[in-house]
């Protein structure tokens, strides 16, 4: 089977062949992949009435376990904008009762974000679907083939997620 990326890299061979292509073989295929996953994720998210930012925030909260919240800061590290990116954010889903800002008991000037029970719904309802399209985009890989294919992609992607700072 021919896909887009053999064409394009075919075509690079013609006209560089002094050009060593292969690297396009496998990130040409990713980056059009990531493509792929984001249009699906924009659709997953949108049949929930969400963002893909708000699916991250949302779904960092319910991560963290009961009672589901996190200080802006934990926030951050976890979705990797900057803190007036988060401000904005959270003032957002507050507003849209997804969260809820809360007084820090251990920290007087500090704040904790907490998901709502609509917040958390939401984020439920958002992943199971995300979930469920996601399984359909592996479907033709065998079990084995997603395990091999999350370690390899693993191996290239830790050097990249261990970068300090």
């Amino acid at each position: 089977m021919e896909d887009e990326v053999d064409r394009l890299v075919a075509a690079w061979r013609r006209e560089r062949p002094d050009l060593d292509v292969e690297p396009l073989e496998v990130l040409s295929r990713v980056s059009r992949l990531a493509r792929h996953l984001d249009r699906a994720r924009r659709l997953a998210f949108a049949e929930h009435s969400l963002e893909p930012w708000e699916f991250d925030v949302l779904t960092a909260l319910r991560r963290a376990g009961t009672p589901y919240q996190l200080s802006p800061g934990q926030l951050l590290t976890q979705t990797l904008v900057t803190s007036g990116t988060m401000t904005n954010r959270i003032d957002r889903l507050t507003k849209k009762g997804l969260v809820e800002r809360l007084p820090d008991p251990s920290d007087r000037r500090g704040v904790l974000v907490r998901l709502t029970p609509e917040g958390q719904d939401r984020a439920d309802q958002a992943l199971a679907g995300l979930l469920a399209q996601e399984r359909a985009i592996l479907a033709e890989l065998s079990h084995a083939q997603r395990a091999e294919l999350a370690a390899l992609l693993r191996q290239l992607t830790a050097p990249f997620d261990n970068i300090p700072g």
